[in-house]
């Protein structure tokens, strides 16, 4: 294997790693945001915060690590995409900021108007920004990322390809969430909450499946070489996504949280890779292969040292907050119970 490949190899671990725990980080803004007024959320968005607290800026830990080894490895598609898809990535950063600050604002508000204000940009930039990411990605599945020159600003990302993207996006990062949520919520013995986000994740789960699969649709006409892909090759790890999607609603339905939360992650993790699969070998679809795009070849072993350093490094860190965030005990236990 060609060290080209396994620099990209490396990067879209990174992807599907940001696509996991970004994305569940990003989908409780679907739940604050649907949460209803002060007195009804209270106790969901206290549930959010305490959920997403620890670790809602450690998962952009990701996003650093494969724009780093992107424009590193793979300098000129890199500075394409950044050329053509300014737009997006540009609301995407932003959603980024103001949801971030606003996390963090909401906890010191004064009052309450003020509080609900910040928990509106929250909200808000949770659901915009992976829906922005979503078009990105699509953008450069459908080939409309050009290597030499600009693609235009408002079509190369406003079509039907990115609009899929971009719903998968929203859908996968809200089903992850509420599944994640909800088993916290069980684990916590607050039968209130369960009972709240247990309904809304198996509606926001089938609706999400809906989407995955009729999007599909539009892409043999708007992304062909994407579609010969994902009805190629891609296509075994298609049906894991729906078998675990399914499986994830049925454990859901019996009410088998922990379990639900493997499987969740598994249907949302083979879609994305089905998804980098079907565009195999394309760097920029229909533009530049992975070999064309990769820089020097010193500048890619020197990624794949530092891949290897950051796997001995960091992620044994990450993997402790995780741990630590899943062992912890709920101390809220006097919080209100959601209105109906």
């Amino acid at each position: 294997m060609n060290v080209e490949i396994v620099v990209a190899a490396a990067m879209f671990v990174g992807v599907v790693a940001y696509a996991l725990f970004g994305g569940a980080d990003f989908g409780s803004g679907f739940y604050d945001l649907t949460a209803g007024n002060a007195r009804r959320g209270a106790a969901l968005r206290t549930h959010i915060d305490h959920h997403i607290g620890p670790v809602w800026e450690a998962n952009h830990v990701w996003l650093i690590y494969i724009l780093v080894v992107w424009w590193t490895g793979f300098p000129r598609s890199f500075a394409a995409a950044m050329d053509t898809l300014i737009l997006p990535l540009l609301f995407a950063l932003l959603g980024i900021v103001l949801r971030g600050a606003s996390f963090a604002f909401r906890k010191y508000a004064a009052t309450l108007r003020q509080a609900q204000v910040f928990g509106a940009f929250f909200a808000t930039s949770s659901v915009i920004t992976p829906f922005f990411l979503g078009t990105v990605a699509g953008a450069i599945a459908s080939g409309r990322v050009p290597m030499d020159g600009r693609g235009d600003l408002w079509t190369s990302w406003l079509h039907p390809t990115s609009i899929v993207g971009g719903l998968v996006a929203v859908g996968t990062c809200s089903f992850l969430a509420g599944v994640f949520l909800t088993a916290d919520a069980a684990r916590a013995d607050r039968a209130d909450l369960v009972a709240y986000l247990h309904r809304r994740t198996l509606i926001v789960g089938v609706v999400t499946g809906l989407v995955v699969f009729a999007g599909l649709i539009p892409l043999r006409d708007d992304a062909p070489t994407l579609w010969e892909g994902l009805t190629g090759r891609a296509l075994p790890l298609m049906i894991v996504s729906a078998l675990a999607g399914a499986a994830t609603l049925w454990l859901l339905w019996t009410r088998r949280y922990a379990v639900a939360r493997v499987t969740a992650v598994v249907a949302v993790g083979a879609v994305i890779t089905g998804w980098g699969v079907g565009q195999y070998p394309w760097m920029l679809v229909d533009e530049v292969t992975i070999s064309e795009a990769a820089g020097a070849t010193a500048t890619l072993w020197a990624l794949v040292v530092a891949a290897l350093l950051a796997a001995i490094i960091v992620l044994p860190a990450l993997g402790y907050l995780f741990w630590l965030t899943q062992t912890q005990a709920w101390t809220r236990e006097d919080e209100p119970a959601p209105a109906e």
